[in-house]
């Protein structure tokens, strides 16, 4: 497999974006952002706005009109030349595309990334969904809460209903640029595919992998950075989990028993978290009752 997908890497990865992703980026309302804090833990962010917040000058530029809401991690890690990912994914077509890069500027109004990979995915495993109206958040909005090695009971409730999440990993030199970065990838399936065991002195996050384009984008990450972060999202409440920890990929594990289906399973040690209370600004309807397979 690896021949072959070495040989395929270097197709599908380029360093700018082709017109068609430009297009994409632009008629989105939001995106998914993976960054580094100071200390190198990856975290997995998204951020909203309406369809043309996001723009591209040029075919290794995209620009961010929007800032992360009070208390998202991405708020400390925004900084010039810092690594920085992008997806962007449109739930309702379940399209999506993903550019790397390093942040150019960052200011009160947005940022800039110089894209150095770009990429497109397939439409499998992604939940579809239509965006719906905006959302009415109270006067009084809960504050974020963060912590570190225990999950509270709102985050694990919103873990054992979460269907989409989203993965941050970086390489093993990602201030380095060019191919070495950050990246940020989609994980589904149905609820309760995220399976979280609190009995230990730390919470620890165990999810499948199932069959996907066999990149391992960030597989291929965490066996030489062995850290991640992950974004729990509930499109219903709108709330947002946001975690990091150690990370480590389980090839010939018998916990995939637990996965029907699952290649392979991935475990994440949890290190520190945000729950950001109705992040999203708009509802997400489901366009069908239940979650189908999950994956990568």
């Amino acid at each position: 497999m690896r021949d072959s997908v070495e040989r395929g890497g270097r197709r599908m990865i380029g360093d700018f974006m082709p017109a068609q992703h430009r297009e994409f980026f632009e008629q989105l309302p939001f995106l998914v952002l993976g960054s580094l804090d100071r200390s190198g833990r990856p975290w997995a962010s998204l951020l909203s706005g309406d369809p043309g917040f996001v723009t591209s000058p040029h075919a290794r530029s995209l620009v961010i009109g929007s800032t992360p809401v009070p208390g998202d991690p991405l708020r400390e890690n925004l900084r010039p030349d810092a690594p920085l990912a992008v997806l962007g994914i449109e739930l309702a077509t379940r399209r999506r595309n993903r550019a790397n890069g390093r942040v150019v500027w960052c200011s009160a109004r947005g940022f800039e990334l110089f894209v150095e990979q770009a990429f497109g995915n397939c439409k499998r495993y992604i939940r579809e969904r239509s965006r719906g109206e905006a959302r009415i958040v109270p006067a009084a909005a809960p504050e974020p809460v963060s912590g570190a090695s225990r999950l509270t009971a709102r985050a694990l409730a919103l873990l054992g209903g979460c269907d989409t999440a989203f993965l941050a990993t970086a390489s093993a030199d990602p201030a380095r640029g060019g191919r070495e970065g950050a990246d940020v990838s989609h994980r589904g399936g149905p609820p309760g595919f995220l399976q979280v065991d609190a009995s230990g002195e730390r919470s620890r996050i165990t999810l499948p992998d199932y069959a996907g384009n066999n990149m391992f984008n960030s597989l291929g990450n965490i066996e030489v950075n062995p850290r991640a972060g992950l974004l729990a999202c509930d499109f219903a409440s709108g709330d947002l989990l946001s975690l990091t920890g150690s990370a480590r990929v389980l090839w010939d594990a018998p916990d995939r028993a637990r996965f029907p289906g699952a290649d392979r399973v991935l475990q994440l040690e949890l290190e520190a978290y945000v729950l950001l209370s109705a992040a999203l600004p708009n509802v997400w309807k489901p366009a069908r009752p239940e979650a189908g397979s999950s994956a990568s």
